[in-house]
């Protein structure tokens, strides 16, 4: 599994979210709350929302 990383749709503003991809989910989770947890996502899911943002 990879770690953390910022994702590239953050702004420079301070609201970030991070995403770890792994073999068949992503989880994101927020930059300034990180021990609130995470969202985690199938692949499908993901591409879904990624998908629906970006329209």
């Amino acid at each position: 599994m990879s770690g953390w990383h910022k994702s590239s749709w953050s702004d420079t503003g301070g609201h970030c979210v991070e995403v770890r991809e792994h073999q068949d989910a992503v989880d994101v989770r927020d930059t300034q709350n990180r021990n609130a947890g995470h969202l985690s996502f199938t692949a499908v899911e993901w591409a879904a929302l990624v998908a629906t943002a970006a329209r």
